[in-house]
């Protein structure tokens, strides 16, 4: 699995010349594409919403297909890197994404709201292949005493997708669709449909063309062996250990499924709440625009967060910033015009840091089982797929009122940072 968290042995590591650095350009841009790519969703739903007329529970079902892949595909992509290597593995997973997203050209010109999920499907399972073989090569190639510093470089570069995302959505999708361009609530015709659905054929041809190119130069460049080095531990090591004594783990799981069902809930809500008459009155263009904003303060706070950590406990940040969210997150609801909606995109810096602070603070003590519990993190990413959930709250309350299912997860995140992340057991430093 994942061991992003848990530095090779330095016998294990690859010679740490000029080529290690040019892998990790290279793994840099998959990073960033992965969260280009997934962001993308987040004009895409109001998009189809309008394309095929669905209700909130049918468009998040969209974003729930999205992330069941993260849990059907992980332990398949695990085995497949076993048995082909890091570097197939990657160029395989660039090949089903660039397919996935041909199949969406395909889904346009039909149009299919069925196919739309299975190819979704099909892409979110190659991000899935790059995240279990991505995560683990970039911390191993190069010196071990930087590996920390690679992996953040690499996940600003995944901030940077997600923050350019919305605006290739905005202008690419929506700005070339009467749904999008029109104020909320305009009744388009069928034609008009038929019509507004073609405008993702574009986008995603540049996508599964950058995608090709990208898996080309990949599967030519010689990327540094790694041998051995994500290996798992020895039975004998794990023999008398068991993760299911580390309460900050087994309480670190549902919070990192919590979260994500307050991110994706945000974000893919975002414009159709922010183009209310009683909200910011936008068009869904304009307001994918504003989406940047959300996704920008994602990045700032993140090396905001990683500076305030060397000085401050990364539980008490957490807490800090659960409490922040949860405060914006009742001005959304409470509120309307433009307070609410910048309150809501404020959400955006208060959750940035949640994710890897989360991830940090549930895998501390786990010793030789780092890795194991590792897997079971990332599997826990699957918990984006509830933001159906938020949907339905949406058509039977309301969509300003769904969000107090975001307020509800902000106070898990609290309970685990002040309580359920402390370590129980004994630590074994690995």
């Amino acid at each position: 699995m994942n061991t992003t968290n848990q530095p090779a042995p330095a016998a294990d590591l690859p010679p740490a010349g000029p080529g290690y650095r040019s892998a990790l350009t290279l793994l840099a841009s998959l990073f960033f594409m992965w969260g280009f790519i997934t962001v993308i969703n987040n004009t895409l739903l109001p998009h189809l919403r309008s394309v095929f007329d669905l209700t909130y529970t049918e468009a998040t079902l969209i974003e729930s297909v999205w992330f069941i892949a993260y849990f059907v595909a992980s332990i398949p992509s695990a085995k497949l890197i076993e048995r082909i290597g890091y570097q197939r593995a990657l160029v395989i997973g660039l090949l089903v994404m660039a397919a996935g997203a041909c199949g969406m050209m395909l889904a346009a010109s039909l149009p299919s709201y069925g196919v739309t999920l299975a190819m979704l499907f099909v892409i979110a399972s190659g991000i899935t292949l790059l995240q279990v073989a991505a995560n683990p090569y970039v911390a191993v190639i190069g010196p071990a005493e930087t590996a920390s510093s690679r992996l953040n470089l690499v996940q600003a570069m995944n901030s940077a997708g997600t923050m350019f995302a919305p605006l290739f959505g905005a202008y690419l999708i929506l700005g070339r669709s009467k749904g999008g361009t029109s104020q909320a609530g305009t009744a388009l015709t069928q034609a008009e449909r038929l019509a507004d659905a073609q405008s993702v054929i574009l986008p995603y041809g540049i996508v599964a063309l950058v995608l090709v190119v990208l898996a080309l130069i990949i599967a030519r460049v010689p990327l540094p062996a790694i041998g051995h080095a994500t290996s798992r531990v020895s039975a004998a090591a794990r023999k008398s250990l068991s993760l299911w004594n580390h309460r900050n783990l087994v309480l670190g799981i549902p919070a990192i499924f919590i979260y994500l069902i307050a991110e994706i809930g945000v974000a893919n809500l975002f414009v159709n709440f922010v183009s209310q008459p009683d909200i910011a009155d936008l068009t869904q263009e304009q307001a994918g625009r504003y989406l940047t904003l959300l996704w920008a303060g994602m990045m700032i706070g993140r090396f905001a967060g990683s500076a305030v950590m060397q000085r401050v406990e990364p539980a008490t940040v957490l807490a800090f910033a659960s409490v922040g969210a949860g405060v914006v997150m009742l001005v959304t609801v409470f509120t309307t015009g433009p307070f609410a909606m910048w309150a809501l995109i404020l959400v955006g810096l208060f959750h940035s840091i949640m994710f890897p602070t989360i991830f940090v603070l549930a895998i501390r003590g786990l010793g030789p089982l780092t890795e194991e519990g590792s897997g079971l993190l990332i599997m826990a990413i699957a918990g984006g797929a509830l933001v159906v959930v938020q949907g339905w709250i949406a058509d039977a309350y309301g969509l300003q009122a769904s969000f107090l299912l975001t307020v509800a997860c902000e106070f898990y995140i609290l309970f685990y940072a002040l309580w359920g992340s402390r370590v129980k057991a004994p630590s074994t430093v690995s």
